[in-house]
């Protein structure tokens, strides 16, 4: 099975117009030492939205997009969900989805473990995370104890699927 890693506000956004609202370095670390040496998935949009649109390094990058003649250096390009899952299971490493909002929907079933940042704050957004409190499928399983950032409250959590 696989895994997810996002940042959500209290709204389970995530983003606007193809951003992060936010920049808490920690979250940031997390997601870089948590991901590093694996693979991760994720969209076009997702991986434009990096510095200078690089995949991200020491990592398998698998980006799933429709455009039939999209090319990146070093990132692996795939044309559906089940090709981003085949392709996956053929490197070593876990496997961590890690956007963006029609990415994760369209994921989540293969996945069993989410690490989400909470950030306790309601953002003006467009992109959400499916809310895992409220699906019966999913489970808090940990909360780490309440972080700060300027004046932004947040924690690490993971959700477990529960079968």
């Amino acid at each position: 099975m696989m895994k997810l890693i996002v940042a959500a506000d209290k709204n389970w956004a995530i983003g606007k117009d193809n951003r992060m609202m936010w920049s808490i370095p920690a979250d940031m670390k997390f997601f870089r030492e948590t991901t590093k040496g694996n693979v991760v998935i994720m969209g076009r949009k997702t991986l434009e939205s990096f510095p200078q649109g690089q995949p991200l390094k020491n990592r398998v990058n698998i980006v799933i997009t429709r455009k039939k003649d999209y090319k990146v250096k070093g990132a692996v390009i795939v044309h559906s969900v089940k090709e981003a899952v085949k392709k996956a299971e053929s490197y070593e490493g876990e496997i961590f989805v890690i956007g963006g909002e029609s990415i994760y929907r369209a994921m989540l079933k293969y996945c069993d473990t989410a690490f989400v940042t909470k950030i306790d704050y309601a953002f003006d957004a467009d992109t959400y995370f499916p809310n895992l409190d409220k699906d019966e499928e999913w489970r808090m399983t940990k909360i780490s104890e309440e972080q700060t950032c300027f004046d932004l409250e947040y924690y690490f959590t993971v959700y477990e699927r529960v079968r």
